[in-house]
């Protein structure tokens, strides 16, 4: 080869496919797939949305706000078709522990059969806060080359979750929330009134009673302090769906209270709503993560207890736990520095070094000549009686090659078929925020 060959091809763009299942893992994958890229490497970024019942919308994917050289919607089937065909350098699975499994074993199989033997580098993790399901997540993503920790906390609990059940844990690779950044807080500004934004969650709380509490308390918080502007973040708009399902959406429960004129909706792109809020208070959304990143003042509520159930035990030892009788009486927490570190919340400056090492690691495993096959901790010797389900709810046979009749679209759906699609999810929504909620309550007579 000569030396101009050599350079053509050291300059090559990196090759990179991101399959998400949902708006945020979306964001997380593309985010994370340009921050790992080696420091001056142009990125060619296909992005790759799992057809299924959180589908992003395109509403979703402008409020996101990640560009790609090409996106479009796939099945699990013509995703690894496209796998074996194309020559990708990175494969970012930002996906549900079930997902990422089914697909470690379906890029297994074909791979397989690629002649030279050269495989792309295989990455995953978390979109967030890791609170419940630790050790089922993990291994349900384990097998791939880089399995990423948003935090040093996150990196030590991996590795002995890997370890405790004799898995390898080498590809625990401590990094950072890839959407971090924006501005540090300055203080409340003169132009503007203070800013008070509650960062809602899909599925936390769950109950009516919990979420119109939250509402209630909400609107007081207006009320009380009528020189404030206060927001009600909200992830989707109605009719959407992200990766949690939502049967009580706040916008419907909203519908029915009094509210102040300083008390509104607000969606958009998080970091742009932090541009202008003085106090972020949640339950236990990510979001609190990037508020404290920028020195934002903070909450994390008590006002349910702090339990496993709302993911709030995750800021114990934060020292941004409050009630929103504290915050009506001008309380600001102040967070503990020592655990901001081990959160991977860096704010003091470091956080522009958060990728060195996974850049490390994965041009290392760029260099290798030859990967060897992916191995999972599940297998069908591990885990005879739940892998089987996980495969074949991806359409996937035991061995990980697609069954016969898995859905594949070789072309953009017409308009009669994105009808009966749109229609189908639409139908899927009613069922979970209308009719189950009902059939609940029934149960309960």
């Amino acid at each position: 080869m000569s030396a101009r060959t050599t350079q053509t091809s050291a300059a090559a763009p990196l090759r990179v496919v991101v399959l998400a299942d949902s708006d945020t893992r979306w964001k997380w994958g593309a985010l994370t797939a340009r921050r790992l890229a080696p420091a001056g490497r142009e990125v060619r970024l296909d992005g790759r949305l799992l057809r299924g019942r959180a589908t992003p919308t395109p509403r979703q994917l402008a409020e996101v706000g990640v560009e790609a050289d090409s996106l479009r919607e796939v099945s699990a089937a013509e995703f690894l078709r496209a796998a074996f065909e194309e020559r990708y350098d990175v494969v970012v699975l930002a996906l549900v522990g079930g997902g990422v499994q089914a697909m470690l074993h379906g890029l297994r199989h074909v791979w397989g059969a690629r002649a030279e033997g050269r495989r792309p580098v295989v990455v995953t993790g978390y979109v967030g806060v890791v609170y419940e399901k630790l050790a089922d997540g993990l291994l349900l993503r384990h097998g791939a080359d880089l399995v990423l920790a948003n935090s040093m906390q996150d990196a030590d609990r991996f590795r002995a979750v890997y370890e405790g059940v004799g898995a390898d844990p080498d590809a625990v690779t401590e990094v950072a929330l890839p959407f971090l950044g924006g501005e540090p807080y300055r203080g409340e500004k003169q132009d503007r009134p203070r800013t008070v934004v509650f960062a809602a969650q899909p599925s936390v709380p769950e109950t009516r009673k919990d979420r119109v509490y939250l509402l209630e308390r909400l609107i007081g918080h207006a009320r009380r302090h009528p020189e404030r502007e206060v927001l009600l973040k909200l992830r989707s708009r109605p009719g959407e769906h992200t990766t949690h399902i939502e049967e009580l959406p706040y916008q419907k429960l909203a519908r029915r209270l009094d509210r102040p004129s300083n008390f509104r909706l607000a969606y958009g792109h998080m970091g742009e709503v932090l541009d202008r809020t003085d106090l972020l208070v949640t339950v236990s959304s990510t979001a609190a993560l990037e508020s404290l990143h920028r020195r934002i003042p903070t909450a994390v509520l008590t006002d349910l207890g702090v339990r496993e159930a709302l993911g709030n035990h995750h800021f114990t030892g934060s020292g941004i736990l409050a009630s929103f009788d504290e915050l009506d009486a001008g309380h600001l927490p102040v967070p503990d520095e020592e655990w901001l570190a081990r959160q991977g919340v860096a704010a003091d400056g470091s956080y522009q070094h958060a990728y060195d090492a996974a850049r490390e690691r994965l041009a290392e495993l760029l260099r290798t000549p030859r990967l060897p096959p992916l191995e999972t901790y599940y297998t069908h010797r591990t885990a005879p009686g739940y892998l089987p389900g996980i495969l074949a709810r991806h359409h996937l046979a035991p061995d990980g090659a697609p069954l016969p009749g898995a859905p594949v679209a070789d072309r953009a759906p017409g308009p009669l078929r994105r009808a009966v699609r749109e229609t189908a999810r639409g139908a899927y929504r009613h069922g979970v925020q209308r009719v189950a909620p009902l059939i609940r309550r029934l149960g309960e007579l």
